[in-house]
């Protein structure tokens, strides 16, 4: 493709190391889609006949058939003329074995740099898609396990310490409100993604009078680049892909820990499915929830992902330069981590057996703390002192070794002469939780109605 003005064949360890198309065959889908589009693109400028046109396209898709059926023969030669350098080259040189010397008009005024950006473009495209699929459908399963567990009253954490009841269905339906944002982040990535590079050439653009705007039509793009120089050396949008796609890593990460400490015997709270779960070489009693710590740990892949293709970007001069090769790896390793750990993750949340008696059991009195608190609060104190107050019943009761319903009316009124015998009426953790009755809240018609938002949001 380039071999005029050179007088030697490349150097075999360089050829491994300047040839892509070990990993950026990947993209031969998309590279024929923009091909197909061009050479039509070609014909309406009269750069082209229509008989050519048509020739051309019949032999890419006859090409796509032969990836599509992983019959595809790439041709290992390093010698400078005929080695598959890239997909591009690939899909060229087996074009023209196909429908001879007419192959090398395909490539008039377009050029590798806005070829490969409009290809990761359009990979991108489908990537972002086929992720927000997969992300609805952990949602899902998210909502169904919810809906079953609707009134399981659980202890809520913070700082991995026992805060406050809450309901499970409203602690997993945390995990769906940080999905939905990781799918609207994709959504408002395509935006940028969809913008056609194709047109823009190597750095100064077309001479031939190339329709970008039709070629942006045929391909699905929703605009086309307003700089040639930038079109052809913009990986913004790899890198904010890649950005969405680790947070939801981390998303995954943190809720692969929540799992991984609810199903130990610690807690309890739930029980892997045996499908999800593996055990051990040496103890044979072991039941190892892999599933979730694999979750934890693809997020440091994820983000190690994104930390490499800014790493290459940072000092890069203007326009392209062949460092922009190693966007592929760290982008098709995302797309490929996410698509096969999401359906997992799915599977564990539909399979999981919920230990609601478990849950409850590890309730204790210390918890409603704040409802006690609250209970001063609607005798009209000041909530500082109201806290401070039911600071000093928890106080007095982990004294004595008993819970905060053991202390006497006389104890209570010692503490604050607001409390009465019905501060008895208190303790009740299913009261505690049925309070909390605001949008966003635990209480079981606010988490009924956060599903019924939800379900509206998926168009279940």
């Amino acid at each position: 493709m380039w071999g005029g003005r050179f007088s030697k064949s490349i150097d075999d360890k360089f050829a491994y190391l300047n040839n892509s198309f070990r990993f950026d065959w990947r993209l031969y889908d998309a590279d024929i889609r923009g091909s197909i589009a061009y050479a039509q693109a070609l014909a309406r400028a009269n750069i082209i006949t229509d008989t050519e046109r048509d020739s051309l396209i019949d032999g890419l898709q006859r090409v796509k058939q032969e990836f599509d059926a992983r019959t595809f023969e790439a041709n290992p030669s390093t010698a400078l003329r005929v080695s598959d350098e890239d997909i591009h080259t690939a899909v060229e040189r087996r074009l023209g074995e196909l429908v001879g010397v007419v192959a090398g008009k395909l490539h008039t005024g377009r050029s590798r740099n806005d070829q490969v950006a409009t290809d990761t473009r359009l990979f991108t495209l489908d990537a972002i898609t086929n992720l927000q699929l997969l992300i609805a459908g952990l949602q899902r399963a998210i909502i169904e396990k919810s809906e079953v567990h609707i009134d399981a009253l659980m202890p809520g954490y913070t700082h991995v310490q026992r805060a406050q009841p809450i309901l499970f269905s409203h602690w997993l339906m945390s995990y769906f409100w940080m999905l939905y944002r990781d799918a609207e982040r994709f959504e408002d990535c395509r935006q940028r993604v969809a913008i056609l590079p194709l047109g823009a050439g190597a750095i100064a653009g077309n001479a031939l009078g190339i329709d970008r705007e039709f070629l942006a039509r045929e391909l699905g793009f929703a605009g086309v680049s307003q700089n040639s120089i930038d079109a052809v050396s913009d990986r913004d949008f790899i890198a904010e892909f890649l950005f969405d796609a680790a947070l939801l890593g981390v998303h995954l990460s943190r809720l692969g820990e929540d799992l991984v400490l609810y199903s130990s015997a610690e807690f309890g709270f739930i029980t892997m499915d045996d499908a999800y779960a593996t055990g051990s070489s040496l103890m044979p009693q072991k039941k190892n929830p892999d599933a979730m710590e694999l979750a934890r740990g693809k997020a440091g892949r994820l983000i190690g992902n994104l930390t490499t293709l800014l790493t290459v970007l940072k000092g890069l001069p203007s326009s392209y330069d062949k460092d922009l090769q190693e966007d592929k790896e760290p982008l098709f390793d995302t797309i490929d981590t996410l698509e096969a750990l999401l359906p997992v993750v799915a599977g564990v949340i539909r399979t999981m057996r919920v230990n609601a008696n478990a849950m409850r059991g590890a309730l204790d009195e210390s918890m409603l703390a704040t409802d006690l608190a609250d209970y001063l609060v609607r005798k009209g104190m000041p909530f500082r002192e109201a806290h401070r107050k039911a600071g000093e019943a928890v106080k007095l009761a982990e004294a004595r070794g008993i819970a905060l319903s053991a202390l006497s009316a006389d104890d209570y009124k010692n503490i604050a002469t607001e409390f009465g015998a019905d501060v008895k009426d208190v303790f009740d953790f299913n009261k505690s939780v049925a309070a909390r009755d605001v949008i966003g809240g635990t209480a079981p018609n606010a988490v009924r109605e956060q599903i019924a938002r939800a379900k509206r949001l998926l168009r279940y």
